[in-house]
């Protein structure tokens, strides 16, 4: 006895099917292109079997338009018939057309529908721009790319450490290591791309530890003259969506006045590299020059945006840097954007130890106003330890009786001094829509 089919997998066909006439795809408006045209062909082909058929009766075509219109048979069979057939081989002709094409570029696992109607979703994204550095920034995009594909990360280039420090010394370009971060961070193939980029060659090679990602950029800033343009073609060697822009293309130093433990002066510490192994508290920091503008795209981003977002990275060696050029603090103050502050989760030995979310809100407003920021976000969970001399940051009555306050518990537990990328950005978007209305 035959198996007779699963009606629920046939209704589940059949859904999977309609899918792709679902609202926002762009799809409907070329499936009626098409069907408009197979109808055009169709009626002109039908002008032309009734020509033969009524014009030359003794033709010896006669037949054969007979057999292939089939007149022989009842009028509404052959117009279902007919109909069906059609419609038949256009979806086999769509079919085959979108996997013989399209299947090379889909991901693994992951149907074609699936993909454009997620596609789709994340073009019609908000606008965001975030702000800082390091591991930081990265985390915040590696998070929002899964909601919109118009991300802008803004990045200091005050870094003069490291394998950063020595290509700006020694070729005279900015220092490229935030920008390699969040352009793996923003890559569609993420996992092999950021261990490639984060990809150390050894001392002994002669190279001198510097990372693939820099010596990416950098050949890139050679072949095509531009330290904008060699970020502009990384990103699009990449398949990356959205933007890494640098703050400013000025050679900028980083300089703070810190008050060493124990002591009652306070010392000049310049380099950023530097100033978290003076080990002391941080009292004020400047860029030098302090009149460096910023790169024009970044204030065409902030103005543009829908949310801006600052932080989390290293408070005074990451996201300050890029709020101490004059042009970006402007666009903030005056741009219409729904703006966030996300507060570490740990304190950062050398720069905020002992430090609440109080602290962390007031070292940054000191710099650029107080209530410009909308929503502050911090994590409510510290339900671990850590290892080494980094601390929780933890929630203070200040902050508490801050009506700015957003708490959720946004740390990767299982790496806990770390914020845990989707949870972060699924905060983020509830809080844009929540106060925009979904997608604006």
């Amino acid at each position: 006895m035959a198996k007779r089919p699963d009606r629920r997998k046939v209704w589940q066909g059949v859904g999977k099917l309609f899918r792709w006439f679902a609202p926002g795809l762009g799809v409907k408006r070329w499936f009626g292109v098409l069907l408009a045209g197979i109808t055009l062909s169709g009626v002109g082909l039908a002008i032309l079997l009734l020509d033969v058929y009524r014009n030359f009766p003794d033709s010896w075509l006669l037949p054969v338009v007979t057999f292939l219109s089939l007149r022989f048979l009842p009028r509404f069979v052959r117009i279902i018939i007919f109909g069906t057939l059609g419609l038949g081989l256009i979806a086999l002709g769509l079919w085959g057309v979108n996997r013989s094409l399209l299947i090379p570029f889909l991901r693994p696992g992951k149907r074609l529908v699936d993909q454009v109607a997620e596609f789709r979703r994340r073009e019609r994204g908000p606008h965001v721009v975030v702000i800082g550095g390091g591991h930081g920034i990265a985390t915040v995009l590696r998070g929002l790319k899964e909601h919109t594909n118009n991300l802008t990360a803004i990045v200091s280039v005050a870094d003069d450490g490291g394998s950063s420090g020595e290509l700006r010394r020694s070729l005279g370009i900015p220092p490229p290591g935030d920008i390699r971060n969040c352009l793996a961070a923003l890559s569609d193939d993420e996992a092999l791309l950021t261990q490639l980029f984060q990809y150390r060659f050894g001392e002994d090679t002669g190279l001198g530890g510097h990372s693939f990602g820099n010596l990416f950029i950098s050949a890139l800033v050679d072949i095509t003259g531009s330290f904008e343009e060699a970020i502009a073609e990384s990103g699009r060697a990449l398949s990356v969506h959205g933007r890494v822009l640098p703050s400013t293309l000025h050679n900028v130093r980083l300089v703070a006045d810190v008050q060493l433990p124990h002591a009652q002066t306070e010392v000049r510490v310049e380099g950023e590299s530097q100033i978290p192994r003076a080990a002391g508290r941080v009292r004020r920091v400047w860029l030098e020059p302090n009149d460096a503008s910023a790169f024009p795209p970044v204030i065409q981003s902030i103005l543009s945006a829908d949310m801006v977002v600052v932080g989390p990275g290293s408070l005074y060696t990451s996201i300050l840097p890029n709020l101490l050029v004059r042009d970006v603090l402007e666009a903030i103050r005056v741009c219409k954007a729904l703006k966030v502050f996300v507060a570490n989760i740990a304190t950062q030995p050398g720069e905020t130890e002992a430090y609440s979310t109080s602290d962390h809100v007031r070292s940054v407003e000191e710099v650029i106003g107080a209530d410009i920021f909308d929503v502050i976000v911090c994590n409510s969970w510290y339900d671990s330890e850590f290892g080494g001399t980094a601390q929780w940051v933890r929630m203070d009555t200040i902050m508490l009786h801050d009506p700015r306050l957003y708490q959720a518990d946004l740390a990767d537990h299982r790496e806990p001094f770390h914020h845990n990328a989707v949870k972060l950005a699924q905060s983020l978007i509830d809080l844009y829509n929540e106060r925009t209305g979904p997608l604006g």
